[in-house]
């Protein structure tokens, strides 16, 4: 089609959208995704398909459940010993999960050239699974000293930053592509703010006074099980974690919640900052009147409220997520939406823009009636984790879990009144065991399938 746009979907890791100023964040600094979202459509409550990097990125590329990309598993079960949190180094060979025809694969028959470049974090090789290009960091978070691969060449290790280096190959994506005749789809991946959060460059790191930031107003520090062990994950992941590096033993002295805010927040501006540079390369190339360009993350970050870590959680702060989409026929000025999205729903959205039918196989449905400024329809989110499934509503959070092997429990284990209760204080659960959604959800859980795949030892 003579006017499909080119796609890039941007996708930050672990970041909840409480901290962007479009989101009403008021103490960091984002003033590129806020300009994003001042010229486009924002999504108030839009949840991942499952609060877990691998799980949530496998939904994004399928547009299915995780249940039926990947067979249900999550970081842990794709490589390593039960319980342990060795993963594999890079995908493995083969397709032995994201069986039927991916975004990607699906837009490249629409005649788009596809490229993927960060973070990839599937368990698939980016060729596999319909990408013609690809630059990817070994799966293990590093900033500094990151290791990579190209097109499946020899590893080599990035100079500076890898948050800088990827950016910079972006750009230059982005200008070979003003003069190319396809449309192209580009999955641009930044790692921050997902830890190692100590390892950056001290402009970010050091770039906010834990003294003078608030934290979310559910922060309870006290309740944080193995506050060392975890604060030291934060800073410096597998590098503490896996390998007990010297250097990462230690915290600072007075290091708390806080500290490890400011860290996080740091990081927040430093991914911007990626964006930023994304942006103006599009401008640059002029490409800006026919691109499509959507923000967003895999999941959200507990940071310490209801003295939870990290992500995997049915709350708000693990499972919201910020939408940010512009470009050719989106509604501008920051128009919200009230309805709810979800990852799932992007790829639907793009083969829409892609002039091609949403096929069967996909389990979400387009965002671009909304995004066009129609009237939202009303609609439900579903939820997956480790241990059962949920939908959220915009007033209500629901769910349930696994009383045995993928079979849910009738009864809600959780139930949230988000309107009333926005910070999520009371779980109404047991005052409520037959709340209506659990109809819904009920219904939701018995027809999505749950793909039985080969290799269930990997």
């Amino acid at each position: 089609m003579a006017d499909q746009p080119n796609i890039i979907l941007i996708t930050a890791d672990q970041l909840r959208p409480y901290e962007l100023g479009c989101y009403g964040g008021r103490q960091i600094a984002t003033p590129n995704i806020d300009s994003l979202a001042a010229r486009g459509t924002l999504w108030e409550t839009a949840i991942t398909n499952f609060p877990v990097c691998m799980p949530a990125r496998s939904v994004m590329m399928s547009g299915q459940m995780n249940r039926t990309a990947t067979g249900g598993r999550t970081n842990i079960s794709y490589g390593g010993r039960p319980g342990d949190f060795t993963m594999p180094e890079y995908p493995y060979p083969g397709r032995p999960h994201l069986k039927d025809p991916t975004l990607p694969e699906l837009l490249r028959g629409a005649g788009y050239h596809t490229a993927a470049m960060g973070k990839w974090h599937i368990h698939s090789w980016p060729d596999d699974i319909g990408f013609d290009h690809y630059l990817i960091p070994r799966v293990h978070h590093a900033h500094s000293a990151q290791t990579y691969t190209r097109d499946g060449s020899p590893e080599f290790c990035a100079p500076g930053y890898s948050v800088d280096f990827e950016a910079s190959e972006a750009e230059r994506f982005l200008t070979r592509q003003s003069s190319a005749e396809k449309p192209f789809f580009l999955y641009y991946n930044i790692s921050p703010p997902h830890c190692p959060v100590a390892d950056m460059p001290d402009e970010f790191r050091q770039l906010y006074d834990p003294a003078t930031l608030t934290l979310r107003e559910n922060t309870d520090e006290a309740r944080i099980a193995d506050r060392d062990y975890w604060y030291k994950v934060y800073r410096w992941d597998f590098r503490y974690y896996s390998y007990r590096l010297p250097h990462t033993m230690e915290l600072p002295e007075g290091y708390d919640l806080r500290t490890l805010a400011a860290e996080y927040f740091g990081a927040v501006t430093w991914m911007d900052r990626a964006v930023g540079r994304l942006l103006n390369a599009v401008a640059s190339a002029g490409l800006k009147d026919n691109t499509l360009i959507v923000f967003t993350a895999d999941h959200g970050e507990n940071l310490g409220s209801h003295g939870l870590v990290q992500k995997g959680t049915e709350n708000d702060e693990s499972i919201r997520i910020p939408l940010v989409m512009a470009g050719p026929g989106v509604a501008r000025d920051h128009k919200v939406c009230d309805s709810v999205a979800s990852l799932v729903d992007l790829a639907p959205s793009f083969l829409a823009e892609a002039g091609q039918a949403t096929p069967a196989h996909l389990h979400g449905a387009s965002l671009m009636k909304e995004a066009r400024g129609m009237a939202a329809e009303g609609r439900t989110a579903f939820f997956e984790t480790t241990s059962g499934c949920g939908l959220r509503s915009p007033d209500t959070t629901v769910f349930a879990r696994y009383s045995a092997p993928r079979q849910l429990s009738d009864e809600p284990a959780t139930l949230f009144d988000n309107r009333a209760d926005p910070y999520q204080y009371d779980n109404r659960a047991l005052a409520h065991p037959d709340h209506p959604l659990m109809t819904e959800l009920n219904q939701r859980n018995a027809t999505l399938p749950w793909s039985d795949l080969e290799n269930d030892h990997l």
